[in-house]
C-alpha cells in the first residue's frame, strides 16, 4: 500500500487533474496542445540530451538490458497481432496497429517518473538507454511489418519513407541523437547551459503528465471490449512479465532490472493510436486501448513494483 500512496498515487494523481481540468472546460484543449507541445520539442529534448551526454554508452548501452525489454516488446507486438487475427478474426491490417499498442509501452511520461520516484533520480540510467531507441524500434518494427501485409508496392513504400524521415526530424530523436553526439566527442556542456537545460527539463516530466490527461479525454472507450481488454493485458502483463523471464536469465543486476521491468509495465503510449490514425485502421482499438491501459497500470503498476526486489 506505501509503493501506491507514495509513488504510484502522485504520478496519477497528477495525469488526473490534467483530465478532469479539460473535461471540466478549466483548461482548454488549445491550451493542452501547447503544453504537449512544448513537452515533446522542447522539455523532453533538453531531458534527454542531457541524460545521453552524460551516461556512460559502454556500461548503460547494456546488450543484456536492451535485448530484455525489446524481446518483450516485440513478443507483445507478435502476441498482439497473430491474437487480433487469429481469436478475434481481425483484417491484417487491423491486426497490425493492434499489435503495436502491445508493443509501444509509455516509457518516457510514464516510465520515468514511476522509476524515479520508486528508487530516485541515480536510476534512470537504464530508463534512458531503452527511451534511446524506443522509437526507432517500434516504428521500423510497424511500419516494415504493415507494408509488408498491405503489399501494394511503391507508392506506400514512399509513405514509409517519409514517414521514417520525419520520425528523424522529431525533435525528441534530434535531443538523443545530439546528446549522443556530445558524449561520443568527449564535449562537456559549460555549467551556465546546462543549468538552463536543466531548468527547462525539470518543467518535462509535471507538464507531460498533466497534457496527458487532458489529450485522454478525447479517447472515448468503444469498440469491441474483449480485444481492448487481451491488449491491455498483453501489454500490461505478458509485456513485463516477458522482461523479468529474460532479465533473470540473462542476470540483469538489480537497478538495470527494474528500470526494464517497470518500463514494459507501462500502459500503451499514445503514439500507438497516431500509429493506427496514420493508416486509418483499428483507431477505436487503440485509442481505448491507452485510455483503459493508462488507468488500469495504476494497478498493475502497484503490483509489479510490490514484487520487484
Amino acid at each position: 500500500m506505501a509503493a501506491l500512496l507514495d509513488t504510484i498515487l502522485p504520478v496519477f494523481l497528477v495525469l488526473g487533474f490534467g483530465y478532469v481540468a479539460v473535461w471540466k472546460g478549466l483548461f482548454t484543449q488549445n491550451g493542452v496542445d501547447g503544453l504537449m507541445s512544448f513537452t515533446q520539442n522542447f522539455a523532453f529534448p533538453c531531458l534527454l540530451f542531457r541524460a545521453l551526454a552524460t551516461l556512460d554508452l559502454g556500461q548503460d548501452f547494456h546488450l543484456p538490458l536492451l535485448f530484455s525489454f525489446y524481446a518483450g516488446a516485440l513478443s507483445g507486438f507478435v502476441v498482439g497481432l497473430l491474437g487480433a487475427r487469429l481469436i478475434f478474426g481481425r483484417p491484417w491490417e487491423d491486426s497490425v496497429a493492434i499489435g503495436f499498442v502491445g508493443l509501444f509501452s509509455n516509457s518516457l511520461m510514464l516510465g520515468l517518473p514511476i522509476t524515479e520516484r520508486a528508487f530516485g533520480p541515480d536510476a534512470l540510467s537504464a530508463n534512458y538507454a531503452i527511451i534511446a531507441l524506443h522509437a526507432p524500434f517500434c516504428y521500423l518494427v510497424g511500419f516494415t511489418t504493415m507494408e509488408a501485409v498491405r503489399g501494394r508496392g511503391g507508392a506506400k513504400l514512399d509513405t514509409l519513407l517519409q514517414v521514417v524521415r520525419s520520425m528523424f526530424r522529431n525533435a525528441l530523436v534530434v535531443g538523443i541523437a545530439l546528446g549522443l553526439v556530445v558524449n561520443l566527442a568527449g564535449v562537456t556542456i559549460p555549467m551556465i547551459l546546462d543549468d538552463a537545460l536543466a531548468l527547462v527539463a525539470r518543467a518535462g516530466l509535471p507538464a507531460a503528465l498533466f497534457a496527458l490527461g487532458g489529450v485522454l479525454v478525447q479517447y472515448r472507450p468503444e469498440g469491441d471490449l474483449r480485444i481492448i481488454a487481451f491488449i491491455c493485458a498483453v501489454s500490461l502483463v505478458m509485456h513485463p512479465a516477458i522482461v523479468w523471464g529474460l532479465g533473470m536469465v540473462t542476470d540483469l543486476d538489480q537497478a538495470r532490472f527494474r528500470s526494464a521491468v517497470i518500463t514494459a509495465a507501462m500502459a500503451p503510449g499514445v503514439n500507438a493510436y497516431v500509429f493506427a490514425n496514420i493508416y486509418g485502421v483499428a483507431k477505436r482499438v487503440a485509442a481505448s486501448a491507452v485510455l483503459l491501459g493508462t488507468a488500469v497500470c495504476m494497478l498493475t503498476a502497484w503490483f509489479w513494483l510490490a514484487v520487484l526486489p
